[in-house]
């Protein structure tokens, strides 16, 4: 396990004078962070000195594991922290744990991958189409996997594979994978007290913290897993995996991570809440500058001990706007990390609904809800108004422009069809979403 405070890092530089009309309630913060890329927009936000321009001393913390992050975020031990966006949603349903954590920020888009061992690669290679130079045609869906999973079952072998937290977006894009090629990811069950969610599985999914996800392939423990980066390009570095399909092919341009505050610490430090995201906005919008231009710079930063930790050339293979799968198949992936283009830093009701169905069409919400109900819990933790907000001091002080936010949404993006499994996705339908999917709960169906 990674230690709880592998590093740490503070401002000691003087505030500016105009950072004072906000009238920060707290100036000196420490936020949470797991050892990712799409950590970024915090290290360039520090090290770029976005939080000094607006007052704020912080401590950027590397954290244990995505559970230790949370707990820390609603005890009061961090201010704030780079979390998987189903984290506030699952926390204030009460999946899990129970809390009211909020959003008011999105980190990137995209930014994981689906990578399996070399073993398994050797099995599903037949069962995938070729190009005329032999190399595979992408996106591979996950019917090429099927028939290798089904021979694992025949034999009574279990097909274990690992991704980083039940309500993480890597379970759901893994379980959205699957089960669009056939394979059933398993149900939850937390009305009868099965949090496994391995239930009429035919592949296993198990909780690994990311940095370990190469390791434990390597030593067979699982045959696959989804992941964030590095965690994906460290499996081709080291020869030990294969990714197969990026979220970008699974979803194009999905949400990712966010950052989350508790609800009470929100309350308590509007200002400050503020100028923290005019910060992490300022810092995305440097990560895109220029078609991906100071992407270099940022691998730098990112390959420091005390942010992500991982090489150079490891970081970079994704980061830089490239991605190879196999190795030595090394493809142009422009829009594999996204962090402001495409309004990415917004917090779109319709990207929290999409987690929320996910939770009900795996059984971890165990009944059914009304439309209205998915409306409520997005607005309850999504909060594009302190975005906007601060979006209009940012334009206001000259440093954004008013064409980079969208002012006229009503929180909601239009119906998305860049699915794998071509399923329009409507995020004011929830319920007639989930009834689109052969495998999956929908309806009042409970287990």
């Amino acid at each position: 396990m990674i230690g709880a405070t592998l590093a740490s890092v503070t401002f000691t530089l003087a505030t500016p004078a105009f950072a004072e009309e906000l009238e920060l309630e707290k100036e000196d913060l420490k936020f949470g962070f797991i050892k990712l890329t799409d950590m970024a927009p915090l290290a360039i936000a520090y090290e770029k000195g976005y939080f000094e321009d607006e007052g704020l001393y912080v401590t950027l913390e590397a954290q244990a594991n995505w559970k230790v992050l949370l707990d820390r975020v609603i005890d009061g031990q961090l201010d704030g922290a780079h979390m998987l966006a189903g984290q506030p949603l699952g926390a204030t349903i009460g999946f899990g744990t129970q809390a009211h954590v909020i959003t008011a920020f999105s980190m990137d888009l995209n930014g994981n991958g689906i990578t399996v061992s070399n073993e398994i690669w050797d099995q599903m290679k037949p069962n995938i189409p070729k190009d005329e130079s032999g190399k595979p045609v992408h996106p591979i869906k996950a019917d090429a996997l099927k028939p290798v999973v089904e021979k694992y079952k025949s034999d009574g072998k279990p097909f274990n594979m690992g991704m980083v937290f039940p309500v993480s977006t890597h379970n759901y894009e893994l379980r959205y994978w699957l089960a669009a090629g056939g394979i059933h990811p398993g149900y939850y069950a937390p009305h009868k007290g099965d949090t496994s969610g391995t239930i009429d599985a035919d592949a296993l999914l198990s909780v690994t913290p990311p940095p370990q996800m190469p390791a434990t392939l390597e030593a067979g423990t699982i045959y696959g897993y989804c992941v964030g980066e590095p965690w994906n390009q460290q499996a081709v570095f080291k020869g030990i995996g294969v990714p197969v399909v990026t979220d970008y092919e699974i979803w194009k341009n999905n949400p990712e991570k966010v950052f989350g505050v508790s609800n009470k610490w929100a309350e308590e430090n509007p200002n400050t809440h503020l100028a923290v995201v005019k910060a992490l906005i300022r810092a995305a919008k440097w990560l895109d500058d220029n078609d991906n231009a100071n992407r270099p710079e940022a691998v730098k930063i990112l390959a420091q001990p005390n942010y992500v930790g991982a090489d150079y050339d490891v970081i970079a293979n994704s980061m830089t706007g490239t991605f190879e799968y196999e190795k030595g198949d090394k493809r142009e992936v422009p829009d594999f990390n996204v962090f402001f283009r495409y309004y990415a830093t917004y917090p779109y009701y319709s990207d929290a609904i999409w987690y929320l169905t996910q939770m009900r069409r795996w059984g971890q919400i165990s009944e059914e809800k009304p439309d209205s109900w998915f409306h409520e819990i997005a607005k309850k933790v999504y909060k594009p108004e302190i975005y906007l907000e601060a979006a209009q001091l940012l334009i206001d002080e000259g440093k954004m422009s008013k064409e980079d936010f969208p002012f006229d949404t009503d929180g909601f993006r239009d119906p998305q069809t860049h699915f794998i499994d071509n399923i329009t996705y409507d995020g004011r339908k929830p319920n007639d979403y989930l009834k689109k999917f052969s495998i999956g709960l929908n309806g009042d169906t409970v287990l």
